[in-house]
Order: C-alpha cells, then sequence, then structure tokens
C-alpha cells in the first residue's frame, strides 16, 4: 500500500516516490485504482477520509459537479436521522453496482458479439431492475420496517426518534 504522509504546512509527502506531490496527483492514484492511505505526519493518524473529502469539494467546485445542492442538502439530513447507516449502505452498494455495470459494459464492448445497442439495452434493463429492487428496500428500511417488509416486533413507534424536551 501507498503510503502519503500530510505535514502540517498541508505538503503531501510520497513515500514510495521520495517526494512532495499535489492534491492532484492523489487523484491520478486513485484513478488507476492503487491502494493508497494519507497519514499525518506528525501523530500516525490515518486522515485518508478527509483527504478524500477535499478531493471531492475540489472536483465538485469544478464545471460539472456531480451532486446537486438538492442532493448535498439530503445527504446532511441523513447524518442525524437513524437510517444513517442504511443509507451509508444503500449508497455504497449502489456505487459498486454502478462501477460493476461500468466494467462489465466495457468487457461487452471489448468483445463485441451482438449490436452495441442490445448490449446497452440488457444493461439498462437490468441495472433499472435492480436499482428498484434496492429502492424498493431502502424505504422499506427507512420507514421502519425489515427489508423483507414486516414491521419490527415492537413496531415502528419504537423505531423513530422522539422530540426532546427543553
Amino acid at each position: 500500500m501507498r503510503v502519503i504522509k500530510k505535514y502540517p504546512n498541508r505538503r503531501l509527502y510520497d513515500t514510495e516516490k521520495s517526494a512532495y506531490i499535489t492534491i492532484a496527483d492523489v487523484l491520478k492514484i486513485i484513478r488507476t485504482g492503487e491502494d493508497f492511505q494519507v497519514v499525518d505526519a506528525e501523530s500516525g493518524k490515518d486522515i485518508t477520509r478527509s483527504v478524500l473529502v477535499q478531493i471531492i469539494t475540489e472536483q465538485e467546485g469544478g464545471a460539472s459537479p456531480i451532486f446537486t445542492t438538492d442532493m448535498l442538502t439530503r445527504f446532511i439530513r441523513f447524518y442525524d436521522d437513524q437510517s444513517q447507516e442504511i443509507f451509508g449502505e444503500f449508497l455504497d452498494k449502489n456505487l459498486k453496482m454502478f462501477a460493476e455495470q461500468q466494467k462489465r459494459f466495457q468487457d461487452q464492448m471489448g468483445n463485441i458479439i451482438g449490436s452495441p445497442l442490445a448490449i446497452m439495452q440488457d444493461l439498462t434493463e437490468r441495472n433499472l431492475s435492480m436499482w428498484s429492487d434496492m429502492q424498493s428496500q431502502f424505504m422499506r428500511m427507512a420507514m421502519g420496517g425489515k427489508a423483507d417488509g414486516k414491521k419490527d416486533a415492537a413496531g415502528d413507534e419504537s423505531t423513530r426518534k422522539k422530540p426532546s424536551k427543553k
């Protein structure tokens, strides 16, 4: 695993190259699929997540962001919600599924036997089916039910947050 040290002056040092690098260089490492870890040079603490968030922030500030303001607002609201863990798992599974679909599509395009339109149609239908199933599961779980559609034994009232009295 490639180790990158972040110093108090905010500089990043690539221990593999024995050279200082930029956030753009870290982005290149990510895009190549190489495993890496960013550690605080003084404490040794793993700060990879904060560097990844910084990269996303910079990417979102560019000409073509992925997330709308509405999406980001909803993401933030999930941090204080009981379904935060479910939402995180939902996003993770969807991103993995999307990456798998992309790879499958690239593989099929590389070994093109049938028409590209038929391949795209097949992938689209499978993707829509999986998205629909995952969305249904997420909504059931977010509404207090289990993945199988049944309520918890205590009912859904016990799973909701009670407003605090001040």
